[in-house]
């Protein structure tokens, strides 16, 4: 279907929470995406708790072929209190480094009201996300 889309001249974004790296590949090999949306869910310490997967490796190998690929994307996380601290996006941070990253990374709240896999009360923290950006990472906060 992607590629009937591209031979119509659409451009096409994929948004992904990185859990089909080989997925990915094939599409990059093809030339079928121009532009990814990568979830950034949580730091492999609590990965699998927020998520409920074991996921994070192919999380991982997905944005290393992001970032290989030079193919324009963004690196995105949506922020609740009781999920993460500004300590575990500080970590975040520091992986996307570590993995080469340069660019924004944007950072969303939590809406309200929304179904997810478990219940979840209105987030109390709001987080100071300029003292996190680095050299190399800018931190956006979508609204």
């Amino acid at each position: 279907m992607i590629a009937e889309v591209k031979k119509m001249g659409f451009l096409v974004k994929i948004d992904t929470n990185g859990s089909s790296p080989k997925v990915i590949q094939h599409l990059l090999n093809y030339n079928q995406i121009d532009y990814i949306a990568l979830d950034y869910k949580a730091p492999e310490s609590k990965f699998e708790a927020i998520t409920q997967s074991n996921l994070y490796k192919s999380f991982s190998a997905t944005l290393d072929l992001i970032i290989k690929s030079q193919i324009p994307f963004e690196v995105r996380t949506t922020y609740h209190s009781d999920l993460l601290t500004e300590e575990n996006l500080k970590e975040m941070v520091a992986f996307l480094e570590s993995r080469n990253y340069v660019g924004n990374y944007y950072i969303q709240y939590f809406k309200n009201n929304v179904e997810t896999l478990s219940k979840l009360e209105r987030s109390k923290n709001k987080i100071d996300y300029q003292k996190l950006s680095t050299p190399n990472i800018k931190i956006i906060l979508r609204e």
